[in-house]
């Protein structure tokens, strides 16, 4: 994962149970519609063949990453399968150190105070806030009081109406998943409505994101 890239563009999109047969319609429209980020999560069915396809089809034109990652065995097959970071729900502390170890970024999830911290200090390349819902992006300001060096990812409840207020309270980077990759959706091979989709979050970031403080240049 080129991290630079990501935080020009810091939203990534969760795939979670996407089929085999689904993934290479699926990333080219996820790279029609200008997402440059996405994590497959380790818990699909066959999720390594699942993020090889992915990364196959991708190319460097996409950034796949493994999700839901839990153990080290998960981590080897996720890494074996080309993902270039590596997202967990929580702070998976082998996992963390390995991918430190080996300059992987990782994105470990935590929601206290005490949580991100702890994941940050282990080596978190940005830490995941989850689930962000909970709190919303108030939250986020609160945080960021006392941990303003600490980069943050929203995950969950993030949509078009509010990313701009996620950022604007510190987050540095924000995901979605199941709004956007609908499983009817995707039975019905409805690609057109998933990028109009991903669209709606990337117009509404484009459409201010120049003046905001948070969005780092590449």
């Amino acid at each position: 994962m080129d991290v630079a890239r990501f935080r020009n563009k810091p939203i990534m999109g969760i795939m979670r149970g996407v089929k085999l047969d689904e993934i290479s319609p699926l990333v080219e429209t996820v790279i029609d519609s200008g997402l440059e980020t996405i994590e497959i999560t380790m818990n699909t069915k066959d999720a390594a063949l699942v993020i090889k396809q992915a990364v196959k089809a991708a190319g460097k034109r996409l950034m796949v990453g493994a999700g839901t990652v839990l153990n080290m065995e998960s981590l080897k097959s996720a890494l074996d399968a080309g993902a270039s970071f590596i997202v967990m729900p929580t702070l998976v502390a082998d996992v963390t150190a390995y991918c430190k170890k080996h300059k992987i970024p990782a994105f470990p999830g935590a929601l206290t105070p005490g949580e991100i911290l702890n994941a940050w200090q282990a080596g978190a390349t940005m830490v995941k806030v989850f689930p962000a819902k909970c709190f919303g992006p108030d939250y986020f300001k609160e945080i960021k009081g006392p941990f303003n060096e600490i980069e943050l990812l929203a995950c969950s409840g993030v949509n078009p109406d509010n990313l701009k207020a996620y950022f604007s309270s510190g987050a540095s980077a924000v995901s979605f998943g199941a709004s956007v990759f609908k499983r009817e959706w995707l039975e019905k091979k409805d690609f057109t409505s998933i990028g109009k989709s991903i669209k709606q979050y990337l117009s509404e970031f484009s459409s201010w994101s120049h003046n905001s403080p948070y969005k780092t240049s590449g």
